[in-house]
C-alpha cells in the first residue's frame, strides 16, 4: 500500500466509527470468555450433575474433556466463519456468531441433569459445547480484524488489545458470577438450581452485543481491499496462507497456556489439588484476571511504540523464568498464592496485549480473518483448551502439583523459539496489507 493509499484509508476512519467498532467487536470475546470461565469454575458441580461416575477425578476429567472438545472444534469454525468474513465482510459473520454463542450458553442453563433424563443430559451438553466451539472459532479473528482495521494510525496495538481486555473482563464476570453464587447459596441450592443462573445471564449479554454489532458499518480496509466485489476473494485457503498460519501458531501458545492455566483451571487446581477453600480459590483467580485485564491495554499501547515482538519477548521470557517459583508460591497459603497470581496476571497481560495486532499484521485483508482465526484457534485448541485436562491428568498421575509449572514452561519455550525466528521488520509502523 502506498503512502497516498494509507492516507486515504485514514481519512475514512472517523473517531466515532472506530470507537463503535471497538466496543461492538470486543463484546463478543466478553460473552465467549464469560461462558468458558463459568464452565471452568462450575466444573466440579457439572461433573456431579452430568457425569456421575462415582469417581471424583474421573467425573472431573470427563467435564474437562468436554471443555477441550469445544476447543478442538474451533479450527473448523475458524475455517468456516473466517472464509465467510473474508468474502462477505466482518459485520455479518460477527452478528451470526454472537447469536449462536449466547444462545448456546443460555441453553446450558436450561438443560436437565443426568438424574432427570439419563444419558441424554451429557449428550445435549456436548451438542451445545460443539455449537460454542464452532462459533468461537470465528469470533476472535473476525472481532480482531474489525477493531484493528478500524484503528486510527499508530493505535493498532491498543485497539487490538481490547479483544483480550474484554476477554479478561468476560473471565472476571464469569468468575464473579460463580463466586457470588458459591458464597450466597447453600451447597444444596447451588447444585439444585443455582448453577443455572450464571449461564442464563448470557442471554441478555448476547442481546446487547447483537444490537451493537448491527449498528457497525463494514470496515474501510475491507471495502478498499475488495472493492465492489467482495465475493471475488478465493474460495479456499491457499497453500501460502496455510503455511503462514502454521508458522504463526507458535506465537499464540504462551498466551493460550498461561491464560487457561492461571485463569480457567486455577479454581479447580487450588481447591482440588492444593486443598484451598473453594471461596478463596475463586477470589484469588478473580484477582488474577483483574490484574491481567488492567495490564493488557498498556502492553498493547507499549507495542505501538516499541513493536510487538519486543513486548512479547519480555512477557514470554518472564513466564519461563517465573513459572516454577509461582507454582511453588501457590502452595504457601493464601498470601503467597495472592502474590503469585498477581504476578501471573501481569505476565498474561504482557503476552496478550500486543498479540492481536501482531497476528493481524501477518495476514493481508483478503485472508486476515481466516488466517488470524485459524492461527489462534489451532493454538488454543492444542495448548489452551487442553490445559485443564492435561494438567489435571499429570498431577493425578505424578502426584506432583508442580506438573502445571513444567507444562507452562514447555509451552512458553515454543513461543520463544517462534518469536526468535521472526524477521525484525517494524510491522507496527507500516500500514496493513491489502
Amino acid at each position: 500500500m502506498t503512502g497516498d493509499t494509507q492516507a486515504a484509508t485514514a481519512q475514512v476512519i472517523d473517531v466515532r466509527a472506530s470507537r463503535r467498532a471497538l466496543v461492538a467487536g470486543s463484546l463478543g470475546n466478553l460473552v465467549e470468555w464469560y461462558e468458558y470461565a463459568l464452565y471452568g469454575y462450575m466444573a466440579p458441580i457439572i461433573a456431579v450433575l452430568f457425569f456421575p461416575t462415582g469417581d471424583g477425578v474421573a467425573g472431573l476429567l470427563a467435564t474437562f474433556s468436554l471443555f477441550a472438545l469445544a476447543f478442538f472444534l474451533r479450527p473448523v469454525g475458524a475455517a468456516i466463519f473466517g472464509r465467510f468474513a473474508d468474502r462477505s465482510g466482518r459485520r455479518p459473520v460477527l452478528v451470526l456468531i454472537i447469536g449462536l454463542m449466547s444462545a448456546a450458553t443460555a441453553l446450558i442453563g436450561l438443560l436437565p441433569t443426568y438424574a432427570q433424563i439419563g444419558v441424554w443430559a451429557p449428550l445435549l451438553l456436548t451438542v451445545l459445547r460443539v455449537v460454542q466451539g464452532l462459533a468461537a472459532g470465528g469470533e476472535f479473528g473476525g472481532a480482531v480484524s474489525l477493531m484493528v482495521e478500524y484503528a486510527p494510525p499508530g493505535k493498532r496495538g491498543l485497539y487490538g488489545s481490547w479483544s483480550f481486555f474484554t476477554t479478561v473482563i468476560g473471565f472476571v464476570c464469569g468468575a464473579g458470577a460463580a463466586t457470588v453464587l458459591i458464597v450466597a447459596l447453600s451447597d444444596e441450592a447451588l447444585t439444585t438450581w443455582g448453577w443455572r443462573i450464571g449461564f442464563l445471564l448470557a442471554a441478555p449479554m448476547g442481546l446487547i452485543a447483537l444490537y451493537l454489532r448491527l449498528r457497525v458499518d463494514e470496515t474501510p480496509q475491507f471495502r478498499q481491499a475488495t472493492g465492489s466485489e467482495p465475493a471475488s476473494t478465493p474460495a479456499a485457503p491457499s497453500g501460502g496462507l496455510l503455511g503462514q498460519v502454521l508458522t504463526t501458531v507458535g506465537i499464540v501458545v504462551v498466551y493460550s497456556c498461561t491464560g487457561y492455566t492461571f485463569m480457567v483451571l486455577m479454581p479447580t487446581y487450588l481447591s482440588k489439588t492444593l486443598g484451598m477453600p473453594l471461596e478463596q480459590s475463586y477470589l484469588l483467580t478473580l484477582i488474577n484476571g483483574t490484574v491481567a485485564g488492567l495490564v493488557v491495554p498498556f502492553a498493547g499501547a507499549w507495542s505501538d511504540r516499541v513493536g510487538r515482538r519486543p513486548v512479547m519477548l519480555v512477557g514470554t521470557v518472564a513466564t519461563i523464568v517465573l513459572s516454577y517459583p509461582l507454582f511453588l508460591m501457590l502452595r504457601g497459603g493464601f498470601a503467597a498464592a495472592l502474590a503469585a497470581l498477581v504476578v501471573a496476571g501481569v505476565l498474561i497481560g504482557l503476552v496478550g496485549g500486543p498479540l492481536p495486532a501482531l497476528l493481524s499484521e501477518r495476514f493481508p485483508t483478503r485472508t486476515r480473518v481466516t488466517g488470524v482465526s485459524l492461527a489462534y484457534a489451532l493454538s488454543v485448541a492444542l495448548f489452551g483448551g487442553t490445559a485443564p485436562f492435561i494438567i489435571t491428568a499429570l498431577v493425578s498421575a505424578t502426584g506432583s502439583s508442580l506438573a502445571a509449572a513444567y507444562y507452562t514452561i514447555a509451552c512458553s519455550l515454543i513461543t520463544l523459539l517462534t518469536l526468535l525466528t521472526l524477521r525484525g521488520r517494524a510491522a507496527h509502523l507500516e500500514p496493513l496489507r491489502d
